[in-house]
């Protein structure tokens, strides 16, 4: 088989030239990383389950009518995507108080937040992600006024789908990240959803015990990692309910 041309490799994914122009293939690690890569460790069956996981809501958005990159799964660990241009930030909806939020305002951990609120991180590794306003995305020209009108429905239709989901399941959505991306269409820009959504990028929580069911497991040395988003899968319908990560179970198609 032809070696693939790797595109780019991030922290927990490696993005390879795709089979058709303007199409890429998004490939799962097993890589665990947090504190900015400060904390290491490789999660065995982690890019499996983060690989199904985010097909699903993917699929699940699409179907609403949120426009995201993603085509179709390849095989386990790969899914093959829109290329697009990715704008340079982060977007954060939280939901309920935690990790830097509560650090920054001095909020207790778990409490609800009146409205969801939609914070934007520059993505740059080597300044940790630093929190922008708009008038800073907009003086630096990373998004327009519009860009970021467009980010922040986006943003709130995705909770507003991600929340529904996970209530259904017994688990709270305490905050999430996305990014976005432009595709051109011609002269017109449109933006979608990109990157991936899965417990790496969530905040999960149980709505009965307050178990932690996201990387936080990892950051802060709660248990298995594997087995957390095992439970998220079990609980979605992605995995047969009888598995534990243990059994290393077949995933459902």
């Amino acid at each position: 088989m032809a070696r693939r041309k790797k595109v780019y490799e991030g922290k927990a994914k490696i993005l390879y030239e795709g089979p058709e122009p303007g199409t890429l293939v998004q490939y799962f690690k097993d890589d665990a990383t947090a504190f900015n890569a400060q904390k290491k460790d490789v999660i065995e069956g982690k890019g499996v389950l983060n690989n199904r996981l985010s097909e699903f809501f993917m699929t699940g958005l699409a179907q609403i009518g949120v426009p995201t990159h993603f085509l179709k799964r390849l095989n386990m660990r790969e899914q093959l995507i829109r290329s697009v241009e990715i704008i340079p930030l982060e977007i954060i909806v939280r939901n309920i108080a935690a990790g830097t939020l509560s650090t920054r305002l001095g909020l207790e951990e778990g409490t609800a937040l009146p409205r969801p609120i939609v914070e934007f991180c520059l993505k740059d590794d080597s300044l940790g992600d630093p929190l922008v306003a708009e008038e800073h995305i907009i003086a630096f020209g990373w998004a327009s006024q519009q860009d970021l009108d467009d980010m922040v429905a986006l943003a709130l239709r995705v909770n507003d789908f991600m929340s529904g989901c996970m209530m259904a399941v017994g688990i709270k959505l305490v905050d999430f990240k996305i990014e976005v991306g432009r595709v051109w269409e011609g002269d017109y820009q449109r933006l979608i959803l990109a990157d991936e959504i899965s417990p790496d990028s969530c905040r999960l929580w149980d709505v009965e015990t307050g178990q932690k069911l996201d990387k936080d497991v990892f950051r802060r040395d709660l248990g298995n990692l594997a087995d957390a988003y095992t439970e998220v899968a079990r609980r979605l319908g992605v995995l047969p309910s009888n598995v534990t990560h243990a059994t290393k179970p077949t995933l459902i198609n």
